[in-house]
């Protein structure tokens, strides 16, 4: 069994048995928490903000749907297919169209970026759920499709992250609820280091062109009950002139 196939299970079991509802999975956060802070990040960087938008790692499309009111056409894209059975039960009047995507195979991206051209893309705490083998190749996705106009705006989980991730699993009781879902199946995040997001997209062809920190909000309530928000780092990546 490749490393991609055993990952593509274990996806396809987590969303088979994810609750329908807002909120039920650990980072199905509020897009007001979420993608709408993130936007501004990215936007002063578009080359093109007419250009299809993927928002790649798209798992029940609660992000999916809030781009798709704010760019003319948006494509979630997602590893597994019981992920996009939630979007598009979400989605009856469809806002976005959804594709099964493995975005670490050259292949399959280089068909999505033939049928829609230069893509700007989102995606955020994806990278750091990959397998290591599959990293450099996500990147390498990535590239295909943004091409030479398209933007990528990347927000994942900083090196910050692990001791705050341990505290919550080694607590009294155990990990939380939603966590304890996610290590179940065996999707327990992995550690990036923070210099190796940059590297992994320069590999690819793409430069860096900004980057800062930012916390990553979860649906999790810590001890104090308090919403969790994970350190993380966001990149702005694409190809120069």
């Amino acid at each position: 069994m490749s490393v991609t196939s055993r990952y593509r299970e274990a996806w396809e079991g987590f969303w088979r048995e994810a609750p329908g509802g807002p909120g039920e999975v650990l980072w199905d956060a509020d897009p007001a928490l979420t993608a709408e802070l993130h936007l501004p990040l990215l936007t002063p960087h578009l080359l093109d903000a007419g250009l299809p938008l993927v928002d790649l790692g798209c798992g029940n499309g609660t992000q999916t749907r809030f781009l798709a009111g704010r760019f003319p056409h948006v494509v979630g894209a997602d590893l597994a297919a019981a992920a996009l059975d939630h979007a598009r039960r979400a989605d009856p009047a469809g806002r976005a169209a959804y594709r099964q995507l493995n975005a670490a195979d050259k292949g399959e991206t280089q068909a999505l970026h033939a049928e829609l051209g230069d893509a700007n893309v989102y995606l955020r705490g994806v990278l750091h759920q990959c397998d290591p083998d599959d990293r450099q190749p996500l990147a390498d996705g990535i590239a295909t499709l943004v091409g030479r106009r398209g933007r990528a705006l990347l927000v994942e989980l900083s090196e910050a992250a692990r001791p705050v991730l341990g505290s919550l699993a080694q607590g009294p009781s155990g990990p939380p609820p939603k966590l304890a879902t996610v290590f179940r199946h065996g999707i327990a995040p992995g550690e990036v280091a923070d210099d190796a997001v940059p590297r992994y997209l320069r590999s690819a062809g793409l430069s860096v062109l900004a980057s800062g920190r930012a916390p990553l909000t979860t649906t999790e309530s810590g001890p104090d009950g308090t919403t969790v928000r994970l350190p993380s780092l966001w990149l702005v990546a694409g190809r120069e002139d």
